[in-house]
């Protein structure tokens, strides 16, 4: 099929959304490593897990073998408000970078919450309304989660308790007040409501916080009351098994015109978009199947995949979490206030850690200033103001549609576009005005970090 017939924006029927989530562990020759108990270090069990968990979601974290995993009937209604959603042919953008290069975005802003993060959310808070509890906590770093999380509990009538990141909360006032139009009680994070916040402020005092810090009171919060379990919006693999649905329904949209990706990038904090994206294509590469060239885009002001090491962590600050193996600045590391908020965190997903350490997929960090640069070209061409967080893929997609441009190759790339920015004109303001700045951790900074990591 020619390029002049595939649409600006390729629309997957209603009934050709898939019905089934894709587990890439159960094809991984060489799993994951498995979580481990705080406290004995052993591999965790279902009901150790499930006293923080919901026990369905408990079972799929732990679920390595099964490689479908149906997608319940009340979920699947829920995603017809918004799914499936769209993959746009960047028509605008090749011709303004004169690129021979074909780009494609899976643009998943296009719900009330914003981003990508519904597609978990609603998965959680409905195992949550099946188990019988009155509400959910959880933290939030730029808001998206927490917005998400909102949104579903009020579907589900469900108390929502979110602790968000103090630099987040601080600089996004009107995503914090979405979150309560939805019935949310957000408090920022550290706070002195929790014995772990307090902690934390007592060992860095005047801190803005980070996505460990509010792991750990969001933990410490559910565990203390009846009733309540504790959902998480990236990292764990069950999350990356719920936003699965972006990658299938992005290789269906390409199968449907017999477009083949290339290269495929998204952003990476914890994992949770970048493992759902790429999750299929990954299936296919350990199969045998096809071979991809996928990118990790990450912020030089938290770099865990490319500056990180990979051994057993905690996921939180608090050290209240299970152990993962991960590419980790270790958990006691505090990241620059950056404005990619969602990008926050001191580690990464055990399974994009392990397909990154197979060799599968290589791993890059960019500056927040050149992100934004970026941004602004893009929401000036492509006509979407993006989230800080997806514009680390647009500026590695253009460095990659512009290499095309010297070689004269017509390469397929498609990165995810996780969610829009209208939240986050605080920080788009601090760019226009010219005084946004860079951020690098020293060596020093990162070994410090890395020397506090449990011994094993």
């Amino acid at each position: 099929m020619s390029n002049k017939e595939i649409p600006y924006k390729i629309y997957l029927e209603e009934n050709e959304m898939p019905k089934q989530w894709y587990n890439v562990r159960a094809d991984m020759k060489k799993k994951p490593a498995p979580l481990l108990n705080p406290v004995t270090k052993q591999p965790i069990t279902e009901d150790e897990l499930s006293e923080v968990f919901c026990r369905e979601l408990a079972r799929q974290e732990l679920d390595d073998t099964n490689a479908y995993i149906d997608i319940p009937q009340e979920i699947i209604d829920f995603y017809k408000m918004y799914r499936p959603a769209p993959l746009i042919r960047a028509y605008c953008l090749e011709k303004k970078l004169g690129t021979p290069a074909h780009i494609y975005y899976k643009f998943e802003g296009n719900n009330t919450s914003g981003s990508h993060k519904l597609n978990s959310a609603i998965a959680q808070a409905y195992y949550a309304k099946q188990e019988g509890l009155k509400g959910v906590t959880t933290e939030t770093g730029a808001g998206q989660w927490g917005t998400a999380l909102s949104m579903a509990c009020s579907y589900f009538d469900l108390d929502c308790q979110v602790y968000m990141v103090k630099c987040s909360y601080e600089q996004k006032p009107f995503r914090r007040e979405v979150m309560r139009t939805y019935g949310a009680n957000v408090t920022p994070s550290p706070s002195m409501t929790t014995e772990v916040g307090r902690k934390i402020n007592e060992e860095f005092p005047g801190t803005t916080g980070s996505l460990g810090c509010a792991i750990s009171e969001a933990v410490e919060a559910a565990t203390n009351q009846e009733g309540y379990r504790y959902v998480l919006g990236s990292v764990l693999s069950q999350v990356l098994l719920h936003q699965s649905i972006i990658g299938l329904e992005t290789k269906a949209a390409l199968d449907k015109y017999g477009v083949k990706a290339d290269i495929i990038i998204g952003c990476a904090g914890g994992g949770s978009n970048l493992g759902g994206l790429i999750s299929p294509f990954v299936g296919e590469m350990v199969r045998g199947e096809a071979d991809y060239k996928i990118i990790a885009v990450e912020p030089k002001s938290c770099p865990s995949l490319t500056r990180g090491k990979y051994a057993y962590d905690y996921c939180d600050t608090g050290k209240v979490c299970p152990l993962q193996k991960m590419y980790t600045l270790g958990s006691g590391f505090m990241p620059a206030s950056s404005h990619a908020g969602g990008l926050r965190y001191h580690g990464m997903s055990s399974v994009v850690s392990e397909i990154y350490d197979q060799g599968l997929m290589e791993a890059r960090s960019v500056e927040q200033t050149e992100v934004f640069a970026a941004a602004q070209e893009f929401a000036r061409i492509e006509g979407i103001l993006p989230a800080p967080e997806s514009s680390h893929a647009i500026k590695v997609a253009i460095d990659e549609a512009l290499k095309c441009k010297e070689t004269g190759e017509a390469k397929n790339i498609v990165f995810g576009l996780t969610g829009t920015g209208y939240f986050d004109m605080y920080a788009y303001q601090k760019f226009n005005d010219g005084i946004m700045g860079d951020y690098i951790p020293t060596d020093e900074e990162i070994e410090k970090a890395l020397a506090k990591l449990p011994e094993m």
